[in-house]
């Protein structure tokens, strides 16, 4: 199922979703530019590292600084284009709702918040977790909250004949939730493979951002739908 855009409109244009797509995507072209060694330094150097993060390793620079800049790192198109299509998706109708500064506090708090539940539950993994899809389940978490009923245009292909369906956000964004917690315990327990997913940090995020989206709405605005 591929979504294609929301029934919400947003009431303003969201510029700080936009500056967000752009800078992942200005990092991301800039690391296609390096070497496969210059790439892996830099990931290594940026990227969250749990066991770093845990024992204070401070030779490979600030370990608390990879818990933002991790975020607009990420390993290939696939990754940064599915990343970025969500944001885009979700993320105007939720900074119309913040602000755009709020909405950016709001996007790294959940990103932190998914770092920090990441390196909880992989304390001793060595290898760097990077991308953005961390704080971008967290404003999925949000949406997930304010926009219940709103509809999910998605693609849906059966034997290459294209079907759109309107699937309620609180059916799409609760069972991409329940895949994510399906895959998470089956991996912590050892019974699947976490495949170079951070099923913990998604959930982390998705969860982090229903919990804290109430604290950083605009008081101003009356919305009726």
């Amino acid at each position: 199922m591929i979504p294609l855009r929301d029934t919400i409109p947003s009431r303003r244009p969201p510029l700080m979703t936009i500056g967000l797509i752009i800078a992942c995507t200005l990092a991301f072209l800039y690391s296609v530019t390096l070497s496969p060694v210059a790439a892996k330094r830099l990931f290594l150097a940026y990227g969250l590292v749990p066991a770093r993060v845990l024992r204070l390793d401070f030779t490979g620079g600030m370990p608390f600084i990879s818990f933002f800049s991790s975020m607009f790192l990420h390993g290939n198109w696939g990754h940064l284009i599915s990343n970025m299509w969500a944001l885009w998706l979700f993320g105007d109708n939720i900074e119309d709702r913040m602000g755009s500064f709020r909405f950016l506090l709001f996007y790294f708090a959940g990103g932190v918040a998914a770092g920090l539940v990441h390196v909880l539950t992989n304390p001793f993994e060595t290898t760097p977790a990077i991308g953005a899809s961390g704080a971008v389940a967290g404003v999925m978490g949000a949406y997930f909250l304010l926009y219940p009923t709103a509809r999910i245009v998605t693609l849906v292909p059966v034997f290459f004949v294209p079907f759109f369906i309107h699937i309620p956000a609180f059916f799409y964004l609760g069972g991409w939730f329940l895949m994510q917690l399906i895959q998470g315990t089956a991996a912590f327990l050892g019974v699947g493979s976490a495949g170079g997913i951070a099923w913990w940090a998604h959930i982390g995020g998705f969860v982090a951002g229903i919990f804290m989206v109430r604290r950083f709405l605009l008081r101003t605005r009356r919305y009726y739908w």
